[in-house]
Parts: C-alpha cells; sequence; structure tokens
C-alpha cells in the first residue's frame, strides 16, 4: 500500500495517553488522593538518595576480611591498564554488595551503577564520583575466569573459612549436600534429572556444621561419584589440617554420600571421623526386625509415639569390612518410620549419635536456604559452565559477609537466629539521602527508623575494629 495514500489509524484515547506522559516528563508534581483538607504531591526531586544504606556495614566487614580483595588478587587481568575504568577488585565488590542486597542479575547494575551508597562502597564520591560497571562489564568480567583461577578463588575461600577462627577449633564438623539448580535453556553440561524431573545442576554445597560457616560451594553437573568426593574431601582435610594439625574433623552427610572409598579412607586417617545416612535394603530391614517389633509393642501398650534405638553391625556387598549401624526406629499412628546411620565412632552412645550428632544436620537446610533461596545463588544462567562457578562463587562471598555480620557483629537475639533475608529486609534496605560536601560525606537516615538502636551498635563496634584489617 502506498504510503502517501495509507489512511491513518487511531486508537481511542492514545492521543491524550501520550499528552499526559508528556506531561510526567516535565517537573510537576503528581497528585495522591488528598489528606483532609490537604493535597498530597508526590516528586522524583529529592535528591541523591538510596534505598540499601544499610550496606555500609558489609563495607567494612569486606575491609577487615580482605575478601574481596583475596579474591581479586588471584585473578590474572590481561586488559590494557590504559584502557580500563574498573579494576578486578572493582568489579567483585560490586557484583558482592549487589547480590548481598539482593539484586541477582548483573543487569540490575545498569541502573545501580549511579546509587550513591553503592559508588561509596567502592570507595568513589557519590556525586562527582563516576558511575560503576554496567552489565556488559560484569558479564565479560565473569567469562573470563580461567579453571586455574577458580581453583584459586575455591582457596580464597577456605583460608577465609579458617581465618574465621581466633585459634584452632578442637572439633569441626563437614556437613556436605548437594541442591538442585535448575538449568536456564541450553547450557553447558546440563542433564536430566530423574528425582527433580527436569534438566538441572547439583552444587556441592559444604558447611562447618557447629557454626553455620561456609566452607565452599563446588558448582557440578551431577551428583559426585565416589573417587570424585574423596578427591574433594582429600584437598579439604590437607588444607585444614596445615593449619589446624590437631581438630578432630567429623565428616558428615547424607545417605548418599555413604560412599566405600570415602568411608575407608577417613577409616585410616587420624583424628577423622563420618556419620552418614544408609540406603535400606532387605538386609538392614531384617536387622532392625527386632527392634520393630518392640517400638510396636511400646505404642499399642502406651497409645502416644514409641522411638527406639538399637547398634549393630553390618557389611555391604561393596564394603571391606563390616562397619557400625545405628538403627532408629518410630512408630506412631503415621505408621512405622525405620532409619539407618552409619558411622566409625564406636564409642558414642547410640541414641546420642543419631539424634544429637547425625540429625543436627538438619541444621544445613537453613544455610541452603540462605545461600540459595535468599541470596538467589541458583541464578546460574551463563552458557560457560566455568562462568556459572564463578557466580556460586561471588554468592557465597556475599553469603560470608552477610554471615560475618549476623555471627560476629549483630550476635544477640533476635539478630543472631535471623534468616539473611530478614536482615536483608529489615537492616540493609534503608532509605537515604546522601550528601556530598566540601569535606565530609553524610548520610541521612530517616528520624523513625525503626532499627536505629541496632545499626548505630553496629557501626560502633566495626569503627573499634577498623584500624587493624586482616589480610587473608
Amino acid at each position: 500500500m502506498n504510503a502517501r495514500n495509507h489512511k491513518a489509524y487511531t486508537i481511542p484515547g492514545v492521543d491524550s495517553m501520550q499528552a499526559a506522559l508528556a506531561t510526567q516528563r516535565q517537573p510537576t508534581p503528581l497528585l495522591l488522593a488528598p489528606v483532609g483538607d490537604k493535597t498530597v504531591e508526590l516528586d522524583f526531586d529529592g535528591g541523591r538518595l538510596s534505598s540499601d544504606a544499610g550496606l555500609i556495614l558489609l563495607k567494612d566487614i569486606d575491609d577487615q576480611l580482605g575478601l574481596t580483595r583475596a579474591l581479586a588478587a588471584v585473578l590474572a587481568d590481561a586488559r590494557d591498564a590504559r584502557r580500563i575504568h574498573f579494576t578486578p577488585e572493582d568489579i567483585l565488590k560490586q557484583r558482592v554488595f549487589q547480590i548481598a542486597a539482593g539484586y541477582e542479575d548483573a543487569n540490575d547494575a545498569n541502573t545501580l551503577r549511579h546509587d550513591p551508597i553503592f559508588k561509596l562502597l567502592l570507595n568513589r564520591l557519590p556525586e562527582t564520583g563516576a558511575p560503576l560497571a554496567s552489565q556488559p562489564t560484569l558479564s565479560r568480567f565473569e567469562n573470563s575466569v580461567s579453571r586455574t583461577e577458580i581453583y584459586r578463588m575455591a582457596l580464597v575461600l577456605m583460608d577465609q573459612f579458617i581465618a574465621s577462627y581466633n585459634r584452632p577449633p578442637e572439633v569441626i564438623v563437614l556437613d556436605v549436600d548437594d541442591t538442585e539448580d535448575r538449568a536456564h535453556g541450553a547450557q553447558e553440561q546440563i542433564r536430566y534429572d530423574g528425582y527433580y524431573g527436569g534438566y538441572c545442576f547439583m552444587p556441592l554445597h559444604l558447611y562447618e556444621g557447629l557454626s553455620g560457616r561456609l566452607i565452599t560451594a563446588i558448582f557440578k553437573a551431577k551428583r559426585f561419584s565416589g573417587a570424585q568426593m574423596l578427591a574433594v574431601l582429600k584437598r579439604v582435610v590437607k588444607r585444614l589440617r596445615h593449619a589446624w594439625p590437631d581438630t578432630w574433623v567429623i565428616f558428615r552427610g547424607d545417605s548418599h554420600f555413604a560412599y566405600p572409598e570415602v568411608m575407608a579412607w577417613i577409616e585410616a586417617q587420624p583424628q577423622l571421623s563420618y556419620v552418614t545416612g544408609l540406603t535400606s535394603n532387605t538386609v538392614l530391614q531384617e536387622l532392625a526386625q527386632e527392634v520393630v517389633e518392640q517400638a510396636k509393642r511400646a505404642y499399642a501398650r502406651w497409645g502416644r509415639k514409641a522411638t527406639r534405638f538399637h547398634s549393630t553391625r553390618y557389611q555391604a556387598g561393596t564394603w571391606s569390612c563390616s562397619r557400625r549401624v545405628v538403627i532408629k526406629v518410630e512408630v506412631s499412628d503415621q505408621g512405622v518410620n525405620t532409619r539407618f546411620v552409619v558411622t566409625d565412632m564406636e564409642q558414642a552412645r547410640t541414641k546420642v549419635l543419631y539424634r544429637h550428632i547425625y540429625c543436627a544436620r538438619g541444621q544445613m537446610e537453613n544455610e541452603i536456604k540462605d545461600h540459595k533461596l535468599y541470596l538467589k545463588s541458583d541464578r546460574t544462567s551463563c552458557h560457560r559452565f566455568e562462568a556459572n562457578q564463578v557466580r556460586l562463587f561471588l554468592h557465597s562471598a556475599a553469603y560470608v559477609l552477610l554471615d560475618t555480620l549476623r555471627r560476629e557483629v549483630l550476635r544477640t537475639p533476635p539478630w543472631a537466629c535471623a534468616t539473611m533475608a530478614t536482615i536483608q529486609l529489615r537492616l540493609l534496605k534503608l532509605g537515604a539521602r546522601v550528601q556530598e560536601c566540601k569535606e565530609r560525606i553524610k548520610i541521612s537516615l530517616p528520624s523513625s527508623c525503626p532499627v536505629a538502636s541496632v545499626l548505630r551498635r553496629c557501626v560502633m563496634l566495626l569503627g573499634g575494629v577498623r584500624r587493624t584489617p586482616q589480610v587473608l
């Protein structure tokens, strides 16, 4: 159709809507519902404001730990120094702080690069300082890290864990578990998992079970084989033994971590033990039958849930020797529930070993929830497998900063047991005006700030140790 003779069709109301939008671009206040006899106006000329003022606490913590500085130090930078505006440390800091504040996507950097608080976190002036890195810069960084550098980043996280103790602990628990990480399209090494019913990755999380401290997180396509798990465990224990030769280390995991290779190696090591779940089979059910009958009789007699524990010896076909197996039987109106645990801790009492040593691993679910759900560490949407491991480390660094804030600074209830989502929403998401004056920078929080006393105490505590930063 000839454009000259084309009839112009219009949608009713569009012209008036476009006129209204054009008006909104002008500095005319927007009118809200009146209150009493007064009009309520809304405008966007409040000045340099930020909605994440609480992040200033994490800056002090990162300066003390030297975490992002140490991670950046193991990365090579082959770029022409004359043509770059952001060092690897700048990019690491920006990405980690954004993740800690709940901005898991690199796309968020396109607007946050002008945020005055995020500028301060990178030691840039809030008004006259240059903007921070944009999404393309962050994405190129994530895809530029080599496998060798990824391994070095893992060692930095390990060293940070060791440095978080003032003295060698008498005992630590290595809690291991993997979790589903749904794939984002056609990514490298994705696999279909029948249990989860979709394409996903299975990153491995490793925490210290008594304190909740993160040790490392390993991005992987599927569950490890026994040989792969043993290789990881050997590296971790070697690093720990170098720093803490006398610490008793307990390996703890669910039933799929009862690898024969791992158990045999641990049994040959001094001051190293294991306790893992054990998958049921017909032989184990026969060994538990007498305990089941005892529990059933107790339930029938008293009419309430009956729990019984028993310890026995058992040798699977793939095991080189018999091992101690703890049986727990629970009978209630829901039926019979039988569980098995295998361990090399021969002296521990049966009930104590199951309830207070093995079952304590349930706390790890909360730690994975902090890492995966609240810090969005399953946002591993890069095509390259290695780039997704880098992302997992960035989220891990954000976890370390928030966990240190919760454990070392907040400390008292209810903050000491708060989830990272609670800390984000109530302590980090604080609206503030940021003013850059001639001789100072002023951050003004609302007079009605509900966490003013908590924030004041945290700033005072961090200020007391600011002069003696630690370097990993």
